[in-house]
């Protein structure tokens, strides 16, 4: 009998992950290398797959979380493709159907912050919840739904990074999104913080600093509040780290909503909550890959 086997793969912004599973479960093997271009990325994947399983296993379903802006329109001939990034080498790559070509099978494709939310409603912080937001904030800031185990996209996904903040009084800082003057990447993504502090310092550091950050990110939450109205938003990111922050989000967000919410999730304890999972995008290509065989809610097939 043939063996099954199941690899998620996530694309981030510095680090390319690969997992291989047994059908049981069972880890079989980890790939992380850091992100390249598109060529070398599909290279160390299919290298990784042929090592570890050699010419007589087979793939039963492969789930990639990517980072974007990526096309997920399933009927678009641009499945899986990158829109313009500033990534050198990966701006029209399509990864999604390299794979595909290369390893003879479907790969199902969503972007790593749906991926993420997928996999922290299922398995991590947001499970019991219905309706499950995720916000990284690290290099950039991205989101995603996930709504009873399917997620948010159209023909692209969530940029909730790129919605505009109101700026606070007096601060000139110059964004470091090349796209917006005034989006909350811009405003309080880590080269943000990180321009604004100066090197050698971290956001702890700076105690004005922090709660700026905070007012920044409470609205981007009171925005997703009003758009999505998640049962649960759930932090992750290396910014998200600071201790304190997410403390001095939650009332920033609670301002901005100005007492609209009342009555609403948003004002219960465990509405912020940290992410639980190490690798959410990761579990969540898992899911994705799982979910082409059990037949469940799966994005981008």
């Amino acid at each position: 009998m043939t063996e099954t086997h199941f690899l998620a793969i996530e694309t981030g912004g510095t680090k390319l992950i690969a997992r291989l599973e047994r059908g049981d479960g069972t880890i079989i093997g980890t790939m992380r290398r850091p992100t390249s271009g598109p060529d070398a990325a599909l290279a160390d994947i299919v290298g990784f797959v042929e090592s570890t399983l050699g010419a007589r296993k087979t793939i039963a379903g492969v789930g990639m979380a990517a980072f974007g802006p990526l096309v997920l329109d399933p009927l678009s001939v641009d499945h899986g493709r990158l829109l313009a990034t500033p990534k050198p080498g990966w701006s029209g790559a399509n990864l999604r159907a390299m794979l595909a070509d290369a390893l003879g099978t479907t790969v199902t494709v969503d972007s790593d912050v749906n991926a993420a939310a997928r996999a922290e409603q299922q398995l991590g912080a947001g499970q019991g919840f219905r309706s499950v937001a995720y916000i990284t904030v690290g290099t950039g800031i991205g989101g995603g739904l996930a709504i009873d185990g399917t997620t948010l996209s159209g023909h692209l996904h969530p940029e909730i990074g790129h919605l505009r903040l109101i700026r606070a009084a007096g601060d000139t800082a110059p964004s470091t999104c090349p796209f917006h003057p005034d989006c909350a990447e811009g405003l309080a993504a880590g080269p943000a913080i990180g321009a604004r502090l100066g090197p050698g310092r971290v956001l702890v550091d700076d105690p004005a600093l922090q709660q700026l950050v905070a007012h920044y990110l409470g609205q981007l939450a009171a925005s997703i509040t009003l758009a999505w109205s998640p049962d649960r938003i759930v932090w992750g990111g290396g910014v998200m780290s600071t201790a304190g922050l997410m403390a001095a989000l939650i009332p920033a967000m609670r301002q901005s909503l100005h007492g609209y919410d009342q009555g609403w999730r948003s004002n219960a304890p465990d509405y912020c909550v940290a992410a639980s999972l190490a690798d959410a995008g990761l579990e969540g290509a898992m899911l994705m890959a799982r979910g082409q065989v059990a037949g469940g809610p799966v994005a981008g097939l």
